[in-house]
């Protein structure tokens, strides 16, 4: 990856560059047996489409607090990517009531409604779905996105040195994420090409940069596997090699 490189919308700026037609997320639930796969240019796709959601519909700007109550999934994925590229400030399963905007799933409806900024729901349904019938109070991701630009340009810079993370009570500027990324692409062992499967929720550092900043700062992709726990011993190792898995972190 390009060592110049200090936000992750740098990160998969280079990555399309390099290599669009390769796989970047591979998607598992297996709760529902649902498989989703995304090529570079596929996945900078829905984030140039969902940042201009978040810069035009939802009047988002640089310095901007989203909280972000959703699982481990390509679509949050997505939405990491999408703030980066505005300069929006993500608070993983942050408060709220303390954000300029919300981006919840359908279990955490409730809990949302605390934010009186702009509110978006995802159904977190098989490709994408849309709720059959769109949450009171919110926008529904699935409807809104699809008629967005396929190509995104910010109204303004972003900033490498200003917030972009806030996990578990750390908080992060882009540089800094950027970094502690190829920091552990080294740590797991990352390579380009490299394809690492995670079992890690998004509610840490850790899960966040197996399941998506690790890989893409090394040139490689992750196989993102939510309620691993229940594919067993010999599910996981089927997968691995039908994936063809080259390093883990569950």
């Amino acid at each position: 990856m390009n060592a110049t490189d200090r936000t992750p919308a740098d990160l998969l700026r280079s990555a399309l560059t390099a290599d669009p037609a390769r796989p970047l997320v591979t998607f598992y639930d297996d709760a529902t047996g649902e498989r989703v796969e995304l090529s570079v240019a596929t996945f900078a796709n829905w984030v140039a489409k969902t940042a201009n959601l978040l810069q035009g519909d939802l009047a988002a700007e640089p310095g901007d607090r989203l909280a972000l109550l959703l699982p481990a999934h390509w679509q949050s994925a997505v939405w990491l990517l999408a703030c980066s590229s505005v300069g929006v400030i993500v608070d993983v399963q942050g408060d709220p009531a303390a954000a300029d905007l919300v981006v919840t799933g359908p279990d955490t409806l409730e809990t949302a409604r605390a934010c009186r900024g702009e509110r978006v729901a995802l159904a977190l349904r098989p490709l994408g779905g849309r709720f059959p019938q769109a949450p009171e109070g919110f926008a529904d991701y699935a409807v809104e996105v699809p008629s967005q630009g396929d190509r995104f340009a910010p109204f303004a810079p972003v900033d490498p040195d200003a917030p972009a993370l806030a996990v578990d009570g750390v908080e992060l500027t882009s540089a800094q994420l950027v970094a502690r990324a190829r920091d552990d692409a080294a740590a797991l062992g990352l390579t380009v090409g490299s394809r690492l499967l995670t079992g890690r929720t998004y509610g840490s550092w850790e899960g966040l940069s197996a399941g998506l900043f690790a890989p893409l700062a090394a040139g490689g992709s992750v196989v993102l596997c939510r309620h691993l726990g229940q594919l067993g011993e010999e599910g996981l190792a089927k997968r691995m090699e039908s994936e063809r898995v080259t390093n883990s972190a569950v």
